[in-house]
């Protein structure tokens, strides 16, 4: 038996064993078990953008248990095996995959994307966005709404026009709030969101990853800011915001 095969076999012994003699693990649910998983999956995303190798086999390990642990639960129940979770998904990727598989023709990515979304309304999905999770973070949410859109030909010809896209947009939101009305506001900042991603992914960025290096940028300086206060035995909520904007910039020209 190959290695990875006798490693899979290992975990879905261990699986049955924890399930059948440990008091938690015989207590789970597919509920229970739900914010775990989406808990686990964002350790994941943090290893990724952190390109730490060890946390990306260690998180990997952990959702894979939660695969096997759904599709055991699902066959005390007798609604599927893990053997159809896995040729489930193998079907598809061949399915979806006629141009390796079949006498399709690709040229390019592209080419690929659109067969894809083709393939799935043939499937019986009835809108090429009906992939798109509902409960998706909504940067996220966008990137992938856009890029589907894109797939039926929805999309602008060039960077140009999507910055244009931008610009209008922030015009709006600036007539919006001088309107003073709240809803109007969230409404056109939603927009101007919406268009910064889109412009995002023109310039082939991520705008979720763009997004969370600032942030990653901004925790930095600022506790380096309340590092730097604690040398002078000062605190932030004691110095003036004159300071602390001397104090930000001075950690700025750092790094």
């Amino acid at each position: 038996m190959p290695e990875n095969e006798k490693a899979f076999s290992r975990l879905i012994q261990i699986m049955d064993e924890l399930r059948e003699k440990c008091p938690w693990d015989k207590k789970q649910t597919i509920e229970s078990l739900r914010h775990l998983t989406i808990e686990e999956t964002y350790e994941l995303a943090d290893a990724i953008s952190a390109s730490d190798w060890k946390g990306i086999r260690e998180e990997l390990g952990d959702l894979l248990l939660h695969i096997v642990f759904y599709a055991k639960i699902a066959s005390e129940k007798k609604a599927f095996t893990l053997d159809e979770v896995i040729n489930g998904v193998c079907e598809k990727l061949i399915s979806r995959h006629p141009h390796i598989y079949g006498d399709v023709q690709v040229n390019n990515e592209e080419d690929v994307k659109q067969n894809w979304e083709k393939l799935k309304l043939k499937e019986g999905k009835k809108s090429v966005l009906g992939g798109v999770p509902a409960s998706l973070p909504s940067m996220v949410k966008a990137m992938r709404l856009q890029d589907k859109s894109k797939q039926v030909g929805f999309e602008w010809e060039n960077t140009g026009q999507v910055w244009d896209k931008v610009q209008e947009e922030l015009n709006e939101l600036q007539v919006a709030v001088a309107s003073g009305n709240k809803e109007d506001m969230e409404d056109e900042l939603g927009d101007v969101f919406f268009s910064l991603v889109n412009f995002a992914r023109f310039l082939q960025l991520d705008a979720e990853n763009a997004l969370e290096r600032t942030n990653k940028k901004f925790i930095s300086r600022f506790t380096r800011m309340e590092e730097e206060a604690a040398l002078e035995n000062r605190f932030l909520h004691d110095m003036t915001l004159e300071e602390m904007d001397a104090l930000w910039n001075k950690i700025k020209k750092k790094n």
